[in-house]
């Protein structure tokens, strides 16, 4: 996964692009995407056909607004830790200690937020995407009616 190589170690880019932090949840999640290499939509689709689990944590409404990403496994927030870490009994089983996760939310929000849950307890090969599902639709990458592969 030649997008994925450096994740682990990786310093987040874009906080110096964006303005400064206007509120707390903003400074939260500065703090939160320090220590990993977010990627764009296209580097997400390229780690997914090498094999990476492309997890789409939109809600329903956002998925039936816009559409289904295909090949990716819809996994709700609230059980999303105990569904990808690969020493929980209730993980999913392509969650496993090597395979790399990229998280996928509508604008890149949720997914950052997600990914810092997932990294404080253990899990090391996982990152988002900048601009979600918005970026994925910006950089022309399929959507489709679905139906979506739902763990829940």
């Amino acid at each position: 996964m030649s997008a994925l190589r450096a994740v682990p170690g990786g310093v987040g880019r874009e906080a110096a692009t964006r303005p400064a932090p206007q509120c707390e949840a903003d400074r939260l999640l500065d703090r939160v995407r320090l220590g990993w290499i977010r990627l764009t939509a296209r580097q997400a689709a390229d780690c997914q056909a090498e094999g990476a689990l492309l997890i789409d944590v939109r809600t329903e409404t956002q998925r039936a607004e816009t559409g289904e990403i295909p090949g990716a496994i819809v996994i709700d927030l609230t059980v999303l830790e105990w569904r990808l870490d690969p020493t929980s009994p209730d993980r999913i089983p392509e969650a496993t200690q090597h395979r790399p996760i990229v998280l996928i939310c509508r604008q890149g929000f949720c997914s950052s937020l997600a990914v810092g849950r997932l990294r404080c307890i253990g899990v090391r090969w996982v990152t988002d995407v900048i601009d979600g599902v918005e970026g994925w639709l910006a950089a022309g990458l399929p959507l489709d009616s679905g139906p979506a592969d739902v763990r829940r």
